[in-house]
């Protein structure tokens, strides 16, 4: 199943429908600013599953959790540096990911063994509201092949996917270029690979 959802404005009716599959254990593949990614509701222990499954990675890999804004993560990490926040303010929503020291509410199943997760805060509508209209984050996991090459045509996910994921969101091809990843678990960034968002604070 795919929906043609308009990243400028998007159909709220499609997006409230897209939530629905997600709220059902569903697993959906969605725009961000970067490429186009995987997501579950994080709370649905099987679409977690079966996203690590897709990606052919083994549990307690590293995955992204998607946010309407920063605010939202204070639940869901723990130690924010003035720092940190700082730099976030600054450059979010923007194509990063900031890791942090993961709380309690972060499922087992995807916190790594230093107990860190991905947070992500993408510069993209279509999954700002998917996040807002479900009321928590989403798992986020970029999609890309078994040679490590992004798929930046939805028809062409839709095509490949459509027997492995409930729905393809088609918004249009993505750039394949990955996020500038940023760990803040000591408090001072230290940048971990750079990638689409620049460097400059």
């Amino acid at each position: 199943m795919i929906y043609h959802i308009n990243e400028e404005n998007p159909q709220q009716r499609l997006i409230d429908k897209a939530v629905e599959i997600l709220e059902k254990d569903g697993v959906i593949i969605y725009p961000t600013d970067t490429v186009y990614a995987y997501g579950c509701d994080i709370s649905c222990k099987k679409a977690i599953e079966t996203i690590y499954r897709i990606k052919k990675i083994e549990n307690k890999k590293p995955l992204s959790f998607v946010f309407t804004d920063i605010s939202q993560m204070k639940d869901y990490i723990r130690n924010m540096s003035d720092k940190a926040y700082k730099v976030m303010k600054k450059v979010a929503p923007g194509p990063y990911t900031f890791i942090f020291n993961a709380s309690k509410l972060i499922p087992k199943l995807v916190t790594t063994k230093q107990k860190t997760i991905g947070v992500r805060i993408p510069d993209n509508n279509i999954a700002r509201d998917l996040v807002q209209r479900l009321g928590r984050p989403i798992l986020s996991a970029s999609v890309n092949t078994s040679e490590g090459e992004y798929i930046i045509e939805p028809g062409d996910l839709e095509k490949v996917f459509r027997n492995e994921v409930d729905l393809v969101i088609d918004a249009g091809p993505k750039y394949s270029e990955p996020s500038t990843i940023i760990d803040f678990t000591s408090g001072d960034p230290l940048i971990v690979r750079e990638g689409k968002g620049e460097i400059n604070f």
